[in-house]
């Protein structure tokens, strides 16, 4: 005896309209795009989720950037701001100190270089007061005509003029040292400015 009476019996409820039952092919077919359209739906849903992975990742890593780019311009800034009593004291006294010491021998050898296209021609150097004897103890010997040195009071320290024959030659290291003072200032301006507006 079965139990087939007890149990619902599907078949019979198809209202009139035929039964399509698949055979062993069809059903693999459907099981395949069925896997395929699964499949396929993963995949986009794995590229989605690789993008928006990505735009996080870039977007973390152009605020990291940024952050780096500031710090790095406000420690450079900070760090020209904390030079400011070495450069102070740069323009003020040793590079002066230097252009003082090596003036005279510095007038000298412009004269031999003026003196070597121009022989024998008469020489003069005018120089400001108190540099006369520097400048004539660092003339060399056999330099001839020995030239003339002469004091001129409206000489600035580190100005000098020299004349071999009609060539004619003007020193100033005073205005070299108010161009590097000026250059140093304005950087210096410059980054107070940078970081104030921060």
């Amino acid at each position: 005896m079965s139990i087939a009476h007890l149990l619902e019996d599907f078949t019979a409820q198809s209202d009139g309209a035929a039964v399509h039952l698949l055979d062993e092919d069809a059903l693999e077919e459907q099981r395949l795009a069925a896997f395929e359209n699964g499949y396929g739906a993963g995949w986009e849903d794995a590229i989605k989720a690789q993008e928006q992975q990505s735009g996080r990742l870039t977007d973390e890593l152009a605020r990291s950037l940024e952050d780096v780019s500031f710090t790095y311009h406000e420690a450079m800034t900070r760090m020209a701001l904390s030079l400011e009593p070495m450069f102070q004291s740069l323009t003020s006294m040793i590079l002066p100190e230097m252009v003082d010491r090596s003036f005279a021998t510095q007038i000298v050898e412009q004269l031999c270089q003026m003196a070597q296209d121009q022989i024998g021609q008469p020489m003069q150097l005018v120089v400001p007061e108190g540099s006369s004897e520097a400048v004539q103890n660092l003339v060399p010997d056999a330099l001839s005509p020995s030239p003339q040195v002469i004091e001129d009071p409206s000489l600035r320290p580190g100005q000098a003029r020299l004349q071999v024959g009609t060539a004619r030659r003007a020193v100033d290291n005073s205005a070299l040292l108010s161009t590097i003072a000026q250059a140093f200032d304005a950087y210096l301006h410059e980054a107070k400015e940078a970081l104030s507006n921060e």
